[in-house]
């Protein structure tokens, strides 16, 4: 399956978390959710993966950690806040490039509609 592909199928998956639980929940909740549902759906995936940096050659773990990471190739990053920000964007876009993934979903669950909460991110590498 293709990153685009992979993207469609989970917005899907995502949809259908929102549509069950509305928005107001915490952040956890909604990434188990939605974690459940991508293994249900038959598709590999991690839940917390460390995302470890590089400097100067040493590698640190600095705490750092990618909600869910599908198929080793699209990073999810979850949120349930009032409004996205440039950071969570950032966010997102630098777990991408130091895990050097080209595809990322950032989703807001605390939203009304879902769409209006769904960030599609591209790593240009």
């Amino acid at each position: 399956m293709t990153e685009n592909e992979l993207s469609h199928t989970l917005i899907g998956l995502a949809i259908k978390v929102h549509k069950v639980l509305g928005p107001g929940l915490l952040e956890s909740v909604y990434k188990e959710c939605l974690y459940y549902n991508i293994l249900k759906a038959g598709l590999n995936a991690t839940k917390e993966r460390p995302m470890p940096i590089t400097f100067e050659e040493v590698k640190l773990e600095c705490g750092y950690r990618i909600d869910i990471l599908v198929e080793n190739k699209l990073v999810i990053e979850t949120k349930s806040i009032d409004q996205l920000a440039p950071i969570h964007t950032a966010q997102t876009l630098t777990y991408m490039r130091l895990g050097d993934y080209k595809l990322g979903l950032l989703i807001n669950f605390n939203v009304l509609v879902l769409k209006d909460g769904i960030k599609r991110l591209v790593n240009r590498l």
